[in-house]
C-alpha cells in the first residue's frame, strides 16, 4: 500500500494532470472529480483547421471549464517545466495522451508515483498512436492499460488493465471515442486500488512487444495486390487521418469506407482494377478478394458516394487505381 493514500476517507491527492488532444478530456474530468488537480500540462495552442486558426487544445478548453490552472511548455523536460511541476509538490502526476517521453527529473517528482493511461493492451503497441494500429491490423480486442511510468516509451510496469472488443464496423474514430470514456474508467479503478491497497505492479514482458509509431500520410497508402480484408482494415485503421489513399486518373483519392465484396483469389482483375461501378459502389481486385469502395474522397473536394463520384469521373470497368 503506498503511505498517505489509505481507506476511502483518506485526504484527495495533489495531483498534476499532463494531456492534450479529446482522448485526455474524460480522464481529466473524472480525476478531478476524485483527486485534487492542481495543475494541468498540455501542449501549447496550435493552429488548426482549414482556415489554421490558433486553437486551444481540447484539454486546455476541459482545464478552464474545471477551474483549472494550466501550463503549456514547448518541451516538457525544459527546466522551467520541471521546476513549475515540482512547486506543486504533487503526490501523483497521471499523463494521458501528453505525447512526450517524461526524464526522470519529472518522474521522481511525486510522492507516489506517475501513471499512463495507454490505449493498448501492453505489451502491444507502444508508441504514439496505438488505436490506429491495432484497427489497421484487424485485431478485435484491444483496451486500456494505466502503468507505472518509467524512463522508456510505454515499458513501465503495468498496474490496471481493461479490455474491450472491436467491432467488424468499428474504425479508429469510434475506438478512439470509446476507449477514451473506457481510459478514464480505469484511471478511477486504479486508483481507488491504490487506497485499498490491493494495487500491484505487473511486469511488462518486453520479447512480447510491438510498436505503434506516429502515423504519417505514407502509412495510408493502399497497395492492391493485398487481401482485400486487410485494405478494408486499413482503410478503417486510418480514419479520420491520414486516411487509406488511391490513386485515381494521376490524382489522390481517399478511401473512406469500404466493404469485402467477396473472398478468394481475385481472379477477375489485376490488383487495382476497377471490375464495376455502380449504385453499390465501386469494385476493386485485390492481390486476394474484391474490396467495393463505398464513400470517398477526391484531392481538393468533399468526402462523398463512391457511385457520385464514378458517375462525375466517368469510373468504369477496366480503369486502374494504384
Amino acid at each position: 500500500m503506498i503511505a498517505g493514500t489509505e481507506g476511502p476517507g483518506a485526504a484527495r491527492l495533489r495531483t498534476v494532470f499532463m494531456g492534450t488532444p479529446r482522448f485526455a478530456v474524460p480522464s481529466l474530468e473524472a480525476l478531478s472529480a476524485a483527486e485534487n488537480v492542481t495543475l494541468v500540462l498540455c501542449n501549447p495552442d496550435r493552429p488548426a483547421g482549414r482556415g489554421r486558426a490558433v486553437a486551444a487544445p481540447p484539454v486546455k478548453e476541459e482545464a478552464a471549464r474545471l477551474g483549472i490552472p494550466v501550463f503549456q511548455p514547448e518541451k516538457a523536460r525544459h527546466p522551467d517545466a520541471v521546476e513549475r511541476i515540482r512547486a506543486e509538490a504533487p503526490d501523483l502526476i497521471v499523463v494521458v495522451a501528453y505525447g512526450h517521453i517524461l526524464p526522470k527529473s519529472i518522474l521522481d517528482i511525486p510522492r507516489t508515483m506517475c501513471v499512463n493511461v495507454h490505449a493498448s493492451l501492453l505489451p502491444k503497441y507502444r508508441g504514439a498512436a496505438p488505436i490506429n494500429w491495432a484497427v489497421a491490423r484487424g485485431d478485435s480486442v484491444t483496451g486500456i492499460t494505466v502503468m507505472k511510468m518509467d524512463e522508456g516509451m510505454d515499458t513501465g510496469p503495468m498496474l490496471h488493465v481493461r479490455k474491450m472488443p472491436i467491432g467488424e464496423e468499428d474504425t479508429a474514430e469510434s475506438m478512439y471515442a470509446k476507449l477514451s470514456v473506457l481510459g478514464a474508467e480505469a484511471l478511477v479503478e486504479a486508483l481507488r486500488r491504490m487506497r485499498e491497497g490491493t494495487l500491484s505492479e505487473t511486469p511488462q514482458d518486453g520479447a512480447l512487444a510491438t510498436y505503434a509509431p506516429m502515423l504519417k500520410k505514407e502509412h495510408g497508402r493502399i497497395d492492391w495486390t493485398r487481401d482485400a480484408r486487410e485494405i478494408r482494415n486499413l482503410v478503417r485503421g486510418m480514419a479520420p487521418w491520414p486516411s487509406a489513399t488511391a490513386v485515381h486518373a494521376g490524382k489522390p483519392l481517399k478511401v473512406l469506407s469500404s466493404a469485402v465484396a467477396e473472398e478468394g483469389p481475385g481472379g477477375a482483375g489485376e490488383p487495382g482494377e476497377v471490375l464495376s461501378a455502380g449504385r453499390d459502389g465501386i469494385a476493386v481486385a485485390c492481390g486476394n478478394g474484391v474490396l467495393r469502395l463505398l464513400s470517398v474522397q477526391p484531392e481538393g473536394g468533399k468526402a462523398m458516394d463512391a457511385w457520385a463520384y464514378a458517375q462525375g469521373r466517368r469510373v468504369a470497368g477496366g480503369d486502374r487505381l494504384s
